[in-house]
C-alpha cells in the first residue's frame, strides 16, 4: 500500500465523491506522538482491504487543508488524526493510541 498525498483543497472534494473507502491520515511532522502513531499504522496497514485508498496530510504544510477536512467531514481537527470516509461521509475518526490498521479493517468488514 502506499499513502496519496494530500497537497490541493480541491482533493477533498474528490475525496468526498469517491465510492466506496477512503482513509485520510493527517500528520504532524512536529510531533512524536505523530510519527509513532502513523508507524504503529503502517506497520499494520495490510489489514485494511487494498482498494481503501489511503491519503496522507502533511498539516503543518497544509494546515488549511487540515481544517477544510474537518469542515467537510464535520468531525473536530485533532492530530495525529485518521478518518475513514465510505461513498463521501466519515464512518470513523480516530486520533493519538486510538488509530488502528485494524479497527479500520474491522469497519470496512462489517459495513461492506
Amino acid at each position: 500500500m502506499q499513502w496519496k498525498d494530500i497537497t490541493n483543497p480541491t482533493q477533498i472534494g474528490e475525496i468526498k465523491q469517491q465510492p466506496g473507502y477512503s482513509l485520510i491520515f493527517k500528520h504532524s511532522t512536529r510531533c512524536s506522538v505523530s510519527a509513532m502513531a502513523k508507524r504503529r499504522f503502517e506497520l499494520d496497514w495490510e489489514a485494511i482491504p487494498a482498494d481503501t485508498s489511503l491519503y496522507f496530510l502533511d498539516l503543518i504544510s497544509y494546515r488549511n487543508i487540515s481544517s477544510q477536512i474537518a469542515e467537510t467531514f464535520q468531525v473536530h481537527h485533532e492530530s495525529p488524526q485518521i478518518l475513514l470516509i465510505k461513498d463521501g461521509d466519515c464512518v470513523l475518526d480516530a486520533s493519538h493510541s486510538d488509530i488502528s490498521a485494524e479497527e479500520v479493517a474491522e469497519v470496512v468488514k462489517t459495513n461492506s
